[in-house]
């Protein structure tokens, strides 16, 4: 028996290929919204239910305007500032593993030092343009993160610029220190230490809504707010996915679809189910899984269901 073929969005990618872009549907209030944050250069921060689409939302946005791979910080309650900055080795420094890849570099020189020193995700973000363009920074689930770390992000998103100080405490060099920079094995040049942005990146950050964040934070934010996509809109969501398999590709299933998006909506409004498991269990009714009662396909939804909860 053949191995069946994945859902567009389960295709894997070559090693540093860039994510698939998947199709992303939102309304005209949210798109003025997502065009304000665009404009002013302010963090967006997007709140909602689990699948709503708001991780998805960063990678719409980096694909339609061309800036490139998404640089992501998932957050979590360890993690700090610092990590989303840069990373120094300091116990690979003194042990010398894998030594500076310059020649002639030792450790104890700018280069050598700077060998030891990895930009994160935001730092990344700072740091880099890609084409000219500013990068894109999903800052991911910031509602799970410990308490002090969105005011500890104020500065860094105001002012657009840090300080590395291992880097700060080395003697002067008019070249500058090589830094490696997050998910590549480019390198940009770091001089006295400071980091500063040529152009804000853009910023969008999520949460499901679980806490409260401190008004100076909010102040600095525009805020949007996803709601749970209708029966309509999920119908078009599971057109735009399927867009690729051809216009006829769901005419066979579509009077089981509407009643397995009507199941969804019912049961999403009780808790725990997102848009991407309906987009499973469309896939699996393609693919030949055609409950025909009506339990049966709830038996889908429950499946999925706890799939998601593990």
């Amino acid at each position: 028996m053949p191995l069946p073929e994945p859902p567009p969005w389960r295709q894997a990618r070559a090693a540093g290929g860039a994510r698939t872009s998947r199709p992303y549907l939102i309304g005209p209030e949210q798109v003025e919204v997502v065009n304000a944050a665009l404009r002013l250069r302010r963090p967006l921060l997007v709140t909602g239910n689990p699948g709503t689409g708001k991780s998805s939302l960063a990678y719409a946005v980096a694909d339609e305007l061309g800036l490139g791979p998404v640089l992501v910080w998932p957050v979590n309650t360890r993690s700090t500032l610092t990590d989303a900055l840069y990373r120094y080795d300091a116990i690979g420094r003194l042990r010398g593993d894998g030594g500076p890849p310059d020649a002639g570099a030792g450790t104890g020189s700018a280069a050598g030092v700077g060998s030891y020193v990895r930009l994160g995700p935001l730092g990344t973000a700072l740091a880099t343009r890609h084409e000219g363009r500013p990068r894109l920074l999903l800052i991911d689930e910031l509602d799970k993160s410990d308490v002090d770390l969105p005011n500890d992000l104020l500065h860094v998103l105001e002012e657009g610029e840090f300080t590395i100080p291992e880097l700060a405490r080395l003697p002067e060099s008019p070249e500058g220190v090589p830094v490696f920079t997050e998910g590549s094995h480019e390198r940009v040049t770091v001089h006295r230490g400071s980091v500063r942005c040529a152009d804000f990146p853009l910023v969008v950050m999520t949460s499901n809504g679980e806490r409260e964040f401190p008004p100076a934070f909010l102040r600095r934010c525009v805020r949007l707010e996803l709601p749970d996509p209708g029966p309509r809109q999920l119908q078009d969501i599971v057109r735009a996915h399927f867009a690729e398999a051809g216009p006829g590709a769901l005419a066979a299933h579509w009077p089981a679809i509407e009643v397995l998006i009507e199941n969804f909506v019912a049961r999403r409004d009780l808790g725990g189910l997102a848009t991407d498991q309906l987009l499973h269990a469309v896939h699996l009714l393609r693919q030949g899984v055609q409950p025909g009662e009506r339990h049966l396909r709830e038996a889908v939804l429950r499946e999925l269901h706890d799939r998601g909860g593990r």
